[in-house]
C-alpha cells in the first residue's frame, strides 16, 4: 500500500499540502475549523477532490469564520446546497454549521478550540473518536484520525524517512511531546 509521502511530492495539489500543512501543529481556530470541514467533506470522496475545491470551500464558508458559519440559517444552507463549487451534501453542510456552533461553545468554555484539544490531549485514537462523536456531528474514526494527524495531535502523517517529517518534528507537534501516550 502506498503512503501519502509517496503520492504527494511534486503533485500540484497534494504536494503543497503534504509539504507545508499535513502533520504540522495548527494554532488558529479558523484553520482547525477548516481542517475539520475539509475532513468531513472528504468522507466517501478522494482527498484530491477536496483539495481541488478548497478555495471554493473557503469562499462558501466565509474564510471559515466560525462565528459567521455558526449563525447560518436556512438562506445560507440553501446557498451552500446550490454552490456547485463545493460538495453539496445536506448532511455534511448541516454538520459544518452545527459544528461551528459547538466550537463557539468550546471557545466560550476553554478560550479556544485549540485549548479544548489541548485539554484532552494526549489520548489514543479510539478515545478521541468517542470524544468527537459525543461533541460533533459527522465525525467517525477516519475523519477524526485524519483531522488529528493533519493538525499534529496524532502521529502517522509522514513516514520517518520522509524529508517533511523532520520539519514536522521541529515544529513540536502535540504527539511528539515528552510523555505523550496518544499512540495511533
Amino acid at each position: 500500500m502506498s503512503h501519502y509521502c509517496d503520492l504527494a511530492p511534486a503533485h500540484p495539489f497534494h504536494g503543497p499540502y503534504h509539504d507545508h500543512e499535513y502533520g504540522f501543529p495548527v494554532e488558529g481556530d479558523h484553520v482547525l475549523f477548516e481542517r475539520l470541514v475539509l475532513e468531513i467533506n472528504q468522507a466517501g470522496l478522494s482527498w484530491l477532490t477536496v483539495l481541488k475545491k478548497r478555495a471554493a470551500f473557503r469562499a462558501a464558508f466565509e474564510d471559515f469564520d466560525i462565528d459567521r458559519v455558526a449563525a447560518y440559517g436556512e438562506a445560507e444552507r440553501a446557498r451552500l446546497l446550490a454552490d456547485a463549487g463545493i460538495i453539496r451534501n445536506r448532511l455534511k453542510v448541516d454538520a459544518v454549521i452545527h459544528n461551528a456552533v459547538v466550537i463557539r461553545g468550546l471557545q466560550a468554555e476553554h478560550g479556544s478550540f485549540r485549548a479544548w484539544l489541548e485539554a484532552h490531549h494526549p489520548r489514543p485514537h479510539g478515545d478521541w473518536v468517542k470524544l468527537f462523536k459525543r461533541t460533533f456531528r459527522f465525525t467517525g474514526p477516519e475523519i477524526v484520525g485524519e483531522f488529528l494527524m493533519s493538525t499534529g495531535y496524532l502521529p502517522g502523517a509522514h513516514r520517518d524517512d520522509c524529508p517533511v517529517q523532520a520539519r514536522v518534528l521541529a515544529a513540536s507537534p502535540a504527539w511528539a511531546r515528552p510523555n505523550d501516550a496518544s499512540g495511533t
